[in-house]
């Protein structure tokens, strides 16, 4: 196994912790230096705030743990594909890398959907790879949304 599925598999953590708590289950780790310095999951409905993405969770905590708010030279690996406001924060935390484990083909901003991270405008370039774990990452949402529509019924 290589970093970035070890990596994503740490992610995958941070999204089953969502999933136990009826959370969309997304999650979310940021290396640097080929440490954890920060783990988050979605904790929108928890927090009854539309913000606390597993992403601007994960920037908070890492910006808290370097005392900067500059995340340079940090990679970030996200179970399913950041939406725009968690792109925006990406980008202005400086983020090197974004690995991505599955697209979101309603609400994608880093290719899907739109692409907020290969627009020319901006000062700061995220280079962005994308299917790692991939069918690991589906899984855990195909299932949680499973779930959810039979608690409905």
């Amino acid at each position: 196994m290589d970093n970035k599925e070890h990596f994503m598999k740490e992610a995958l953590k941070e999204a089953k912790k969502a999933y136990k708590k009826l959370e969309i289950p997304v999650g979310v780790v940021i290396v640097k230096d080929g440490n954890i310095i920060a783990r988050a999951y979605n904790q929108k409905e928890e927090k009854k705030s539309p913000i606390k993405h597993a992403e601007t969770i994960a920037i908070e905590k890492a910006c808290k743990k370097l005392n900067n708010w500059r995340l340079n030279d940090c990679e970030m690996y996200v179970t399913l594909e950041p939406c725009a406001m968690c792109a925006g924060a990406i980008i202005n935390a400086r983020i090197k890398k974004l690995y991505i484990g599955t697209l979101e083909p309603k609400t994608g901003a880093c290719g899907s959907v739109i692409n907020l991270l290969e627009m020319n405008e901006w000062d700061t370039k995220v280079e962005v790879e994308t299917n790692i774990l991939q069918q690991d990452c589906q899984s855990i949402l195909k299932s949680f949304f499973k779930e959810i529509r039979k608690q409905k019924s």
